[in-house]
Protein backbone atom coordinates (compact mmCIF):
# COMPACT_ATOMS: atom_id res chain seq x y z
CA UNK A 1 0.00 0.00 0.00
CA UNK A 2 0.86 3.61 -0.77
CA UNK A 3 -0.49 6.81 0.57
CA UNK A 4 -1.61 9.15 -2.81
CA UNK A 5 -3.09 12.42 -1.13
CA UNK A 6 -4.56 13.90 1.74
CA UNK A 7 -8.06 15.17 1.54
CA UNK A 8 -9.97 18.08 2.77
CA UNK A 9 -12.93 15.93 4.39
CA UNK A 10 -14.33 12.23 4.75
CA UNK A 11 -16.75 13.19 2.22
CA UNK A 12 -14.38 14.31 -0.65
CA UNK A 13 -12.04 11.60 0.14
CA UNK A 14 -15.08 9.37 -0.38
CA UNK A 15 -15.57 10.68 -3.82
CA UNK A 16 -11.65 10.28 -5.02
CA UNK A 17 -12.18 6.74 -3.63
CA UNK A 18 -14.75 5.64 -6.00
CA UNK A 19 -13.54 7.67 -8.45
CA UNK A 20 -10.13 5.98 -8.58
CA UNK A 21 -12.46 2.69 -8.71
CA UNK A 22 -14.13 3.55 -11.32
CA UNK A 23 -10.21 3.79 -12.99
CA UNK A 24 -9.61 -0.05 -11.91
CA UNK A 25 -7.56 1.32 -8.79
CA UNK A 26 -8.23 -0.19 -6.19
CA UNK A 27 -7.89 2.48 -3.36
CA UNK A 28 -9.03 2.93 0.40
CA UNK A 29 -9.56 5.78 3.01
CA UNK A 30 -7.40 5.80 6.33
CA UNK A 31 -8.02 7.87 9.06
CA UNK A 32 -11.28 8.96 8.12
CA UNK A 33 -12.63 8.62 11.97
CA UNK A 34 -9.31 10.72 13.25
CA UNK A 35 -11.89 13.75 12.78
CA UNK A 36 -13.07 13.91 16.22
CA UNK A 37 -9.09 13.82 17.78
CA UNK A 38 -9.15 17.48 16.51
CA UNK A 39 -8.19 19.26 19.62
CA UNK A 40 -6.18 16.63 20.95
CA UNK A 41 -3.95 16.00 17.80
CA UNK A 42 -3.09 18.92 15.04
CA UNK A 43 -5.50 19.15 12.67
CA UNK A 44 -3.51 18.31 9.56
CA UNK A 45 -2.90 14.85 11.40
CA UNK A 46 -6.43 14.05 11.42
CA UNK A 47 -6.84 15.02 7.53
CA UNK A 48 -8.44 11.57 5.85
CA UNK A 49 -5.65 9.83 3.41
CA UNK A 50 -6.10 8.10 0.36
CA UNK A 51 -3.98 4.97 -0.12
CA UNK A 52 -3.72 2.84 -3.18
CA UNK A 53 -3.40 -0.71 -2.68
CA UNK A 54 -1.00 -2.01 -5.52
CA UNK A 55 2.45 0.52 -5.78
CA UNK A 56 2.77 -0.04 -9.04
CA UNK A 57 -0.61 2.02 -10.11
CA UNK A 58 1.11 5.07 -7.72
CA UNK A 59 1.67 7.27 -11.70
CA UNK A 60 -1.79 6.06 -12.57
CA UNK A 61 -3.49 6.85 -9.40
CA UNK A 62 -1.45 10.12 -9.29
CA UNK A 63 -2.37 11.19 -12.95
CA UNK A 64 -6.35 10.06 -12.12
CA UNK A 65 -6.37 12.06 -9.32
CA UNK A 66 -5.15 15.15 -11.13
CA UNK A 67 -7.72 14.75 -13.42
CA UNK A 68 -10.45 14.25 -11.06
CA UNK A 69 -9.40 17.43 -8.80
CA UNK A 70 -8.69 19.85 -12.23
CA UNK A 71 -11.96 18.96 -14.13
CA UNK A 72 -12.91 21.25 -16.58
CA UNK A 73 -15.35 24.36 -15.86
CA UNK A 74 -17.94 25.79 -17.96
CA UNK A 75 -20.00 28.90 -18.58
CA UNK A 76 -22.78 28.90 -20.46
CA UNK A 77 -25.96 31.13 -21.17
CA UNK A 78 -28.91 29.58 -20.05
CA UNK A 79 -32.49 30.11 -22.12
CA UNK A 80 -33.34 32.12 -18.94
CA UNK A 81 -30.43 34.67 -19.28
CA UNK A 82 -29.06 33.89 -16.70
CA UNK A 83 -24.80 33.29 -17.00
CA UNK A 84 -24.03 29.90 -15.27
CA UNK A 85 -20.44 29.20 -14.27
CA UNK A 86 -18.10 26.59 -12.57
CA UNK A 87 -19.24 22.58 -12.37
CA UNK A 88 -22.98 23.30 -12.37
CA UNK A 89 -25.02 21.39 -14.82
CA UNK A 90 -28.54 23.31 -14.31
CA UNK A 91 -29.51 26.54 -14.05
CA UNK A 92 -30.13 28.08 -10.49
CA UNK A 93 -32.80 30.48 -11.61
CA UNK A 94 -34.80 28.50 -13.79
CA UNK A 95 -33.97 24.73 -13.12
CA UNK A 96 -32.90 24.24 -17.10
CA UNK A 97 -29.92 21.91 -17.81
CA UNK A 98 -26.98 22.74 -19.31
CA UNK A 99 -27.36 22.64 -23.17
CA UNK A 100 -24.52 19.86 -24.77
CA UNK A 101 -21.98 20.88 -26.91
Amino acid sequence: MRRLAQAPNLAIATLWVHALGEDGIAASVQREFLGGAVGQLPPDQCLPEIWIEDDRQLAQAERALYSIQNRPQRRWHCRCGELVEGGFEQCWQCGAMMPAL
